[in-house]
């Protein structure tokens, strides 16, 4: 069964535990559409973290990168994005660049991001993981379910079938 935000939103919208992210990112990767329960990475122009997160095989998981914003350097590019599709993640949220585009959108991943920057990130291992985190008007807490798609993204408390 196929889940559009726009249903969700019309279901859901008042219901507690229910939100809708600010309309701030682009969609990149070939699924528009995905879905999964929320695993969290606060990280600053260091990509350590994500790599090793997205080493981790998992079944319906998106992970959410909390890039605080920056627009400086990229924090995923195909490389990344590839390891994740081939570990099971269903999509990537990044608060933050991607790189790569033309590769990436070849990929059968979803992601959402808030530009595409040339410049690879550092590698410090600087971060943080597992906390709950807030950017586009809402917060995305671990174990949370996040429902992403060409009309927005959504997050519950409650998976919603």
């Amino acid at each position: 069964m196929t889940l559009f935000t726009t249903d969700l939103c019309d279901a859901y919208s008042s219901a507690a535990g229910f939100q809708i992210a600010e309309p701030i990112f682009k969609s990149f990767g070939s699924n528009r559409q995905f879905s999964g329960q929320i695993t969290t990475l606060q990280v600053l122009e260091d990509n350590v973290l994500v790599r090793n997160t997205l080493e981790q095989c998992v079944e319906n998981r998106v992970l959410v990168i909390d890039g605080q914003g920056s627009l400086k350097c990229a924090l995923l590019g195909d490389n990344l994005a590839l390891i994740a599709h081939k570990n099971g993640w269903q999509g990537i949220i990044v608060n933050g660049c991607i790189r790569d585009t033309e590769q990436v959108n070849q990929i059968p991943i979803g992601i959402k991001a808030l530009a595409a920057h040339p410049l690879k990130s550092q590698k410090n291992g600087l971060g943080s993981q597992g906390t709950t985190l807030y950017f586009a008007g809402i917060s995305f807490e671990p174990e949370h379910y996040l429902y992403s798609d060409s009309d927005g993204i959504v997050v519950s408390k409650e998976r919603i079938r």
